[in-house]
């Protein structure tokens, strides 16, 4: 049976991957919670208003910021380009 998981290393990203997530990991994992939590929240106010899909509309933020909070976590712990960790030394 031939093996075509990815091992460490053996693809590089590129640059533009790179400098996104130097911007990034600047960020605190909260802020990604607290805008999830401001989208819940905000949703709900909506949906009180009668603003119903508007309601929607931001209700459906909630999980692409904490998606991306769980993206910037693993970057911060892991990185992203293991082939630069390792030719680095780090």
């Amino acid at each position: 049976m031939t093996d075509y998981r990815i091992r460490a290393g053996e693809v590089n990203e590129d640059q533009i991957t790179a400098s996104l997530e130097q911007f990034s990991t600047r960020f605190p994992s909260s802020i990604y919670l607290g805008a999830a939590i401001a989208a819940i929240v905000g949703s709900l106010s909506l949906k009180i208003a009668k603003r119903d899909r508007d309601a929607l509309f931001v209700g459906q933020w909630a999980a692409p910021f904490l998606l991306l909070g769980i993206y910037n976590k693993m970057v911060k712990q892991h990185g992203s380009d293991a082939a630069t960790k390792h030719s680095e030394g780090i």
